[in-house]
């Protein structure tokens, strides 16, 4: 058997509150050093000899069978704004969408925006991070990454004459807007070494960027910037967030060369979103409401002591978002772990709610640029029902479903079974657990069951249809999402219970989840798996640390697990807005905290579970050298000989390969691996 890559060992001294900890691979942050690409592409040859060339038939097997799913030759469902029906298509053989319109009504001559699959050409990365039209719908402008960085090139592109203009803004965010002028766009700019979006410029179009003027520059390095535009299309807001607080500047769209205006001056701790429609702002504050409350203030009198409250706090209840139509408000709320659509007359103040076909299932407001319109869209899907768009009549109560994924070869609903199911955490707290498999795999205590789990950031993972899981299913999988702690699932507090000094509920829910499902017998206790990519990386490294012996095979993703010396670094990117988050390790009880769940540092002499490790060159997000030291002093101290393998994609960042099918080759490599392990 081919020994695996061995990385040398050169010891370097990192000193916090007295205390020492002794690096010996930190040397692997040097991007740039030949060595490290060396390393890195040694790995790679390890992997592909270990698992590529065994697996490749079985790789190129799933591949195809996901590909086969795809309607090749499809389009989005088109959504009118003012007098254009906008929509993306997609051509049989091609990686990348087509952005496309027509005048007035669907059976009009199509006019293309952008053939991405022509600006792509050449380029091993590709990805439009954003587009935004002008308001008269003469202009577009869209921002290209071809690094995975997400640092992108600024380009406007003329509709009338289907050609880009002279003008080409670098190194921004991807981030901008129009005013209302058709000539004036507002863009955010990032630092150049942490990549906080901490600056906002304004452009004029025909002018060079270069006398771009700066609008804004956030100096408290926890915040980022953004800008958007309000519902009433009347102010451009810039906006600075971060991770427990907001604040909001707004201006005249009209007027672009004007200063912008404060809303409310920021407070730590006070989260909110920023609306405006007729004559008044509208905020989903978290103001003595953990969950959120909808307020209303007068566009010529806002001050925070003036605040009508339009929907009270619900302890059990946690709101989203809003919505703004003329007539209506649309909410979303979380309950139990689901989403939850409810609709308010704004003229009478009837209140009702629509209604969902499953237990257990996705939903989202979808796109609705018309303020007048009475036709709320929104989506569906659930692990069993593939997604879907209906036009929801707010006048009416009634529903028509517009689209359905299509699935060529035909799709049978009702051969997969799904549940929600609740595992008991270590201190009593009951975390649910979605899960769907093939009804022919039996539920016995005998099926290899794959775990996901993310948990971070207040994020709340959904379930979702997904066809190239269907591969997995169909081999006898069981497949298992854990909404564990860290996430908000079930509300702001279960967000609460699992970040800074409670982050290790986030690691014991998802073992009690594992421990669950081998209980009930959806998973055999030899064949358990687990996966989570970047803060579910973590999530990996964790738990791998803490119960190795419960893992059949783990696959950890663009996995954060330096956690003590990335959070000590402020010149990388992220560091310094996550400190809500994880906390400051500047401050010894953060930095003790830290230091007793960080997985690269409580590698240990034991065994561990069989390991696929993925990685990008140029992630923005989780740096690669992260995953790679991780592997490496795994590879020196593991005690078992189980298979550690790690792969970097060289020409990508935190979101792995771009273009559609390119994509689903990643997917195929993690299939195959739990597969592979499996038929050891």
């Amino acid at each position: 058997m081919q020994n695996p890559p061995q990385a040398p060992k050169q010891p370097h001294t990192l000193i916090t509150h007295e205390h020492t900890r002794i690096d010996d691979y930190y040397w692997l942050n040097a991007r740039e050093n030949p060595d490290v690409i060396a390393y890195l592409e040694a790995e790679n040859a390890y992997t592909q000899t270990q698992f590529g060339e065994k697996t490749q038939a079985l790789q190129d097997t799933i591949f195809a069978e996901m590909r086969s799913r795809i309607k090749e030759d499809d389009n989005s469902l088109p959504y009118k704004w003012r007098e254009y029906w906008y929509y993306v298509r997609y051509e049989t053989g091609k990686e990348y969408p087509i952005y496309c319109r027509k005048k007035g009504t669907l059976e009009a001559k199509e006019e293309t925006i952008l053939n991405g699959n022509v600006a792509a050409r050449r380029r091993k990365y590709f990805a439009i991070m954003s587009a935004d039209i002008s308001p008269n719908q003469q202009l577009w402008a869209y921002g290209i990454d071809t690094k995975g960085r997400r640092i992108c090139t600024l380009y406007i592109r003329d509709l009338v004459t289907n050609k880009n203009l002279p003008d080409k803004i670098t190194n921004v965010s991807g981030d901008f807007v129009w005013a209302n002028d058709n000539e004036t766009l507002f863009y955010t700019r990032m630092d150049k070494k942490t990549l906080r979006s901490h600056q906002v410029w304004r452009h004029t179009l025909g002018t060079d960027a270069k006398t771009d003027v700066l609008i804004y520059e956030e100096k408290d390095e926890t915040y980022n910037v953004s800008v958007m535009t309000t519902t009433s299309e009347k102010y451009i807001v810039l906006a600075s967030s971060t991770t427990l607080a907001n604040e909001y500047q707004f201006l005249l769209a009209d007027k672009p060369t004007e200063a912008f205006q404060l809303f409310l001056p920021r407070n730590r701790g006070h989260e909110y979103s920023f609306d405006h429609a007729d004559d008044t702002f509208f905020m989903l504050t978290n103001w003595d409401a953990q969950n959120f409350r909808l307020m209303t203030a007068a566009e010529n009198d806002f001050a925070q002591e003036k605040w009508q409250e339009k929907i009270a706090h619900r302890p059990e209840v946690l709101l989203e978002s809003l919505s703004i139509f003329q007539d209506f408000f649309v909410i979303e709320e979380r309950q139990e772990g689901l989403t939850h659509i409810r609709i308010i007359n704004r003229k009478n103040g009837e209140d009702f709610y629509v209604s969902m076909p499953e237990d257990c299932y996705s939903v989202g407001v979808g796109t609705n640029p018309e303020y007048t319109s009475t036709i709320l869209r929104f989506g569906y899907e659930s692990m069993t029902t593939p997604s879907s768009v209906f036009d929801f009549d707010m006048q009416n109560k009634t529903q028509e479903l517009k689209k359905q994924r299509e699935i060529p070869g035909g799709y049978e609903a009702n051969k997969y079974a799904s549940a929600r199911i609740w595992a008991t955490a270590a201190d009593g707290t009951k975390v649910p657990i979605s899960l769907v498999y093939n009804k022919q795999t039996l539920i016995d205590g005998s099926a290899p069951c794959l775990l996901y789990g993310y948990g971070s950031y207040g994020i709340s993972i959904d379930v979702h249809f997904s066809t190239a899981r269907m591969s997995l299913l169909d081999r006898g999988f069981v497949y298992a999402i854990a909404h564990i702690r860290g996430g908000q699932d079930l509300g702001r507090n279960w967000y609460e219970e699992g970040k800074l000094l409670r982050k290790t509920n986030t690691f014991t829910d998802f073992i009690a989840c594992g421990e669950y499902l081998v209980q009930e017998k959806y998973a055999s206790k030899d064949k358990l798996c687990a996966a989570g990519g970047s803060a579910g990386g973590l999530l990996m490294g964790a738990i791998i640390n803490l119960r190795p012996e419960m893992w059949k095979a783990v696959v950890a993703s663009v996995p954060f697990v330096d956690v003590v010396t990335t959070m000590l670094d402020d010149t990388i990117p992220l560091t310094t807005g996550e400190y809500d988050e994880w906390g400051n390790p500047n401050e010894k009880e953060y930095y003790d905290y830290m230091l007793s769940y960080s997985p690269y540092d409580n590698v240990s002499r034991q065994n561990y579970p069989n390991m696929l490790v993925l990685t990008g060159l140029h992630d923005s997000q989780v740096q690669y050298f992260e995953p790679a030291k991780w592997v490496a002093k795994l590879r020196e101290l593991k005690t078992d000989n189980h298979i550690l393998l790690m792969h970097t994609n060289m020409s990508a960042g935190h979101g792995g390969a771009s273009g559609r099918f390119e994509r689903l080759k990643e997917v195929a490599m993690e299939y195959a691996f739990f597969i592979w392990i499996h038929e050891k």
